[in-house]
C-alpha cells in the first residue's frame, strides 16, 4: 500500500493508481531500489520499482516504464505477469496498487531517476528500511495467494 502522501492529503479526493514491477532472479531473489532523498513516496527506503500509472497507458505498461526510468532494465510489458492487487484507504489517501512478476529484462540494473542504488534480496530477507508494507505485500503476492487485498483505516 502506498501510504501517506502530502499532495494527496490536499486533494482529498485523489484517487492513486499505482503499478508496481517485481523483477525475480532464478534464485529468487528480487530487486529493490532505494528510494532518493526527493522522492515522492518513501524517500529513502528499500522499494519495488513502480509509481502512477498515466492516462494513455496500461497497468503493465506503467510498471515496464517505471522500472527503466528508475531502475534502467527494459521489461517487455506484454509479457509481465499480472500477480494482484491491493486496495488502499491510508489516512485519508485512497488508491489500488497493481503488482507484476517479470522473471526476464533486459539491461543491469542501476540507480537512474528516484533511486539512489539498487540491490537484491530475498523476499524473506528484506532490509529494516524497506517501505513499511512490502514484506507483508511480497509474501502475499509471491505466495499465490488471493489476488486481491484490502487494508482500510
Amino acid at each position: 500500500m502506498s501510504g501517506a502522501d502530502p499532495l494527496a492529503a490536499a486533494h482529498p479526493g485523489t484517487f492513486h493508481l499505482v503499478s508496481w514491477l517485481i523483477l525475480r532472479r532464478p534464485d529468487g531473489q528480487v530487486l529493490l531500489g532505494r528510494r532518493s532523498a526527493d522522492a515522492s513516496y518513501g524517500a529513502g527506503l528499500w522499494g519495488l520499482p513502480g509509481g502512477h500509472v498515466e492516462d494513455a497507458e496500461t497497468l503493465a505498461q506503467a510498471a515496464a516504464r517505471e522500472t527503466l526510468e528508475e531502475v534502467g532494465v527494459t521489461a517487455d510489458a506484454s509479457a509481465l505477469r499480472p500477480l494482484g492487487m491491493a486496495r488502499y484507504v491510508d489516512a485519508g489517501v485512497r488508491g489500488a496498487d497493481f503488482f507484476f512478476l517479470a522473471d526476464r529484462w533486459q539491461g543491469e540494473p542501476r540507480a537512474v531517476s528516484e533511486c539512489s542504488e539498487v540491490a537484491w534480496f530475498s523476499p524473506d530477507a528484506l532490509p529494516h528500511d524497506a517501505l513499511p508494507w512490502l514484506a507483508a505485500t511480497l509474501a502475499h503476492q509471491l505466495g499465490g495467494g488471493e489476488w486481491l487485498s484490502e487494508t482500510l483505516d
